[in-house]
């Protein structure tokens, strides 16, 4: 790096850590320059000032000592104010004038009404002035634009340390070593370094896997062993190639978040790597929800201010036991407050030693595609590949023969374009039929394989 070069980063280093020091720094020249790094393709940074992280360690605080709260048939103390906070300040509740008496009567949302207009969803008393916006697309075709804030990105921490505590894992990464390398394993992949202040500034990188990000493919397992970070994040996507690599580094624990772990790969997990591996609910919308505990017999909650309520299809709450809907209230994304959000999961609802428990939770499952020529296609690979359509729901499937039945909800008007875009991922070969749908009811499952191995 010349002299300039430096310079410039320096400067882009200060604004994206306002607090960073020579060891920090340090820390992101060992993650960026190591010889056997890959090539990182974005920069990004916690953005927390002094006054942030006195906030940020207050909330880790408050999370460490509290419950949850309220049990089968009660609802949470904090409820009826936030209520009221919301009709008073998001522009979508305030249309309808008062609430209602009844919490059951306050209209449900789902991901469709925040893909339409998600500034309506924003509390009137949120600054824009440091807000962030990131894109997510999901599994149900609606992408949606996230507001949030670093306080808010800053406080994911202090749900994934309470989930590791569950099984005897107290972080304690600090600095000087890496605290967390979160995993991806596509195409095209958000890639960057960063500092994480709260742990003393221990070291964190998002890397993605696949063979195009690095100099030498053999580099993915040089590159982790030489960082030994304490905590490893991913989806059983890239944890499936994970595991293929010859690493001798052993993380204290492993975490799989954005897709359903299906149990056999969690066993895989961890004997591959001898730590515990946990299944971890989390949506972009809500962040960490719960985490999975075998003994607890499913899901159990992670948040003291989010509530949960399991609806049935006409919006009815069901009784403890019942399967239904996941529907969250509350939440810590102070710029996106939910209100009987309907995530389009499915789980029952039970109480474990007075904790709520989402058992049976239906999420998001990793499918696998192949290209005729045997390559894998990850499925989120398909969903950067359609983003840029205004699609309003489709699901794609993929015969035992390879070929594959695109459903679209609604008119197929722009065919010959998503045609281009598929056959541009999955190569000129491949059978595709683009087929229009009666508009889908209920959970879309958007990914399917009858192939074998299209499941990791």
């Amino acid at each position: 790096m010349d002299e300039r070069m430096s310079r410039e980063a320096q400067s882009s280093d200060k604004d994206r850590y306002p607090c960073l020091t020579d060891e920090g720094r340090a820390m992101l020249r060992f993650l960026r320059e190591h010889p056997h790094a890959p090539i990182f393709r974005n920069e990004s940074g916690n953005r927390l000032t002094k006054e942030d992280l006195d906030r940020v360690r207050a909330f880790e605080r408050e999370v460490e000592a509290a419950g949850i709260g309220w049990r089968a048939g009660r609802k949470p103390e904090w409820l009826s104010a936030f209520v009221e906070t919301c009709f008073a300040e998001i522009p979508h509740y305030r249309w309808y004038g008062s609430p209602p008496k009844a919490f059951q009567d306050i209209p449900t949302i789902d991901r469709s009404h925040l893909s339409r207009d998600i500034a309506r969803f924003v509390p009137d008393t949120v600054a824009v002035e440091r807000m962030m916006l990131f894109q997510t697309s999901g599994t149900t075709g609606h992408p949606l634009i996230i507001p949030s804030h670093p306080l808010v990105a800053a406080s994911y921490l202090p749900f994934h340390k309470k989930a590791l505590r569950r099984f005897g894992i107290q972080p304690a990464h600090g600095r000087g070593k890496v605290g967390v390398v979160l995993l991806g394993y596509q195409r095209k992949c958000f890639t960057y370094v960063s500092v994480t202040p709260a742990m003393d500034e221990s070291g964190l990188a998002k890397i993605n896997l696949h063979p195009d990000d690095w100099r030498d493919p053999d580099d993915r397992a040089r590159y982790l062993d030489d960082l030994a970070p304490e905590v490893i994040t991913g989806d059983p996507i890239s944890f499936q190639v994970l595991a293929s690599l010859p690493l001798s580094h052993k993380p204290r624990a492993a975490v799989s978040t954005a897709m359903t772990l299906l149990p056999g790969m969690r066993e895989r997990l961890e004997a591959r790597f001898c730590c515990p591996v946990l299944d971890l609910y989390s949506m972009n919308e809500a962040g960490p929800i719960a985490v999975a505990d075998p003994d607890a017999g499913g899901h159990v909650l992670l948040q003291h201010r989010l509530y949960v309520e399991i609806l049935d299809e006409s919006g009815r709450a069901l009784p403890p036991g019942e399967r239904g809907e996941v529907t969250l209230t509350g939440g810590f994304n102070f710029c996106l407050p939910l209100l009987r959000y309907r995530t389009g999961d499915y789980a029952s609802l039970s109480f474990f030693g007075g904790e709520p428990v989402l058992v049976g939770l239906e999420g998001r499952p990793p499918v696998l595609f192949k290209t005729m020529s045997g390559e894998i296609i990850n499925n989120l690979e398909v969903t950067h590949a359609l983003q840029r359509f205004a699609l309003a729901r489709f699901t794609l499937h993929q015969n035992r023969d390879g070929g594959l039945l695109l459903r679209i909800d609604g008119p197929a008007s722009r065919g010959d374009a998503i045609r281009h875009a598929l056959l541009g991922l999955f190569g000129p070969g491949q059978p595709l039929e683009i087929r229009e749908h009666e508009p889908f009811t209920g959970k879309v499952v958007q990914y399917t394989s009858a192939m074998d191995g299209s499941a990791p």
